[in-house]
């Protein structure tokens, strides 16, 4: 395939560890990875080293993933010019003639703004209520050529900040959640929990609503409430202790088909404010590749793309979460006209089709000149600094 994008390097600057979780950015960049050179640059981790430097690996998408070493006697400033002179070394040693850069994460712009691309993407795939943020990012998208944005609710939100933006959703890889329908092996962690099984997977962080998981649990104590994914930004000893509900933990990718196929009903129990209303939960398309009924709160975005469709059932309070949950657990004589909605739905969304189509949008855009990035002797300026002595 010519996705005419094969001359131009891809330098990517996210916010999410490669290895997190399977993530829109994976999706995608495996894809690019396969007409053109990719390079992952991931937040700095702190205090393993006394000077400043790069760790590269590949991986199995042909995704090289740079991984900033910063030292824990840097602060402010410094480690922003760390930063970008890892960067430029990066840039020197790679021999990035010519790149594209994709930001995931707008804070990378602080280190970033020197560098001279032949075009600059903005992949928005949530919204974050900061000032700081906020402002970085409109620099951001003052600087993009392009900017998609990871739902409609969110395009809408922000399309008059932009003459070139386009909503590209998430998708679902449709191959590997099906295998959810099938009769597979129980993992070790779940065996043992009884059915009725309602399940979530995916970050656990201050979106969850943790009260209305806590009311549904109570209402329903024969009912077994599955938690799966990291907790993040919140303090996991505050998280509702039941004991029908069960917090597993991360899983791998790979693992996940196993659990949902255990699942007799799945939510999305999301908290309804300014930031959640402009998600478009990778989620729910999953748990419908898996053949798993879902109720979910009432995201826009869900709300448009999948419950005027008939296939995922909104639910605002515990009391009607709990009763459309039983309703689709009862509903089995239907689940083969359900299943056939859905199959039909999700074929019109991959992820083949959206990296087509941001590889069209990208090719679009008219390719500034760049130049190779002359080599600084980063390390010894950077060591010098870190030691006080300028």
């Amino acid at each position: 395939m010519n996705t005419s994008c094969e001359t131009s390097d891809l330098l990517v600057f996210s916010h999410l560890r490669w290895d997190s979780n399977f993530t829109r950015p994976r999706h995608l960049l495996g894809r690019y990875a396969k007409h053109r050179r990719v390079f992952y640059f991931e937040g700095p981790v702190f205090g393993v080293t006394d000077v400043p430097r790069l760790h590269l690996r590949e991986t199995a998408e042909n995704v090289l993933v740079v991984v900033p070493y910063i030292p824990s006697t840097l602060h402010g400033m410094e480690i922003e010019g760390a930063l970008k002179d890892l960067v430029d070394e990066l840039i020197y040693e790679e021999e990035l003639t010519q790149y594209t850069l994709l930001y995931y994460n707008p804070a990378a712009l602080a280190f970033t703004r020197h560098l001279q691309a032949q075009a600059v993407i903005f992949d928005k795939m949530d919204h974050r209520q900061s000032n700081v943020q906020n402002a970085i990012e409109a620099e951001l998208m003052r600087k993009s050529d392009v900017v998609f944005t990871n739902g409609f609710s969110l395009f809408e939100y922000l399309k008059h900040n932009h003459d070139n933006i386009h909503p590209i959703p998430s998708c679902v890889d449709f191959k590997h959640f099906s295998q959810g329908r099938l009769d597979l092996m129980e993992p070790m962690d779940q065996i043992h929990i009884p059915h009725p099984r309602v399940g979530y997977h995916g970050i656990i962080d201050e979106r969850i609503n943790f009260t209305l998981l806590s009311e549904m649990a109570d209402l329903k104590p024969d009912y077994q409430f599955v938690m799966i994914g990291p907790v993040m930004n919140i303090d996991g000893e505050k998280l509702p202790q039941r004991k029908n509900i069960h917090f597993l933990g991360k899983k791998d990718y790979h693992s996940l088909p196993l659990y949902l196929a255990g699942w007799d009903c799945a939510i999305v129990p999301f908290l309804l404010n300014e930031e959640t209303q402009l998600l478009n939960p990778t989620k729910t398309a999953e748990f419908l590749a898996s053949g798993t009924p879902v109720v979910a709160s009432a995201i826009k975005d869900i709300v448009s793309s999948y419950a005027q469709e008939d296939l995922v059932v909104i639910a605002h309070t515990a009391e009607e979460f709990i009763n459309s949950i039983e309703m689709a657990i009862s509903q089995n004589s239907n689940q083969e006209a359900w299943i056939k909605r859905v199959d039909a739905y999700l074929s019109k969304n991959s992820w083949d089709q959206t990296f087509l189509k941001m590889a069209k949008m990208e090719k679009a855009i008219p390719k500034k000149r760049t130049f190779m990035q002359p080599r600084i002797h980063h390390i010894t300026q950077i060591h010098i600094a870190a030691s006080g002595m300028i």
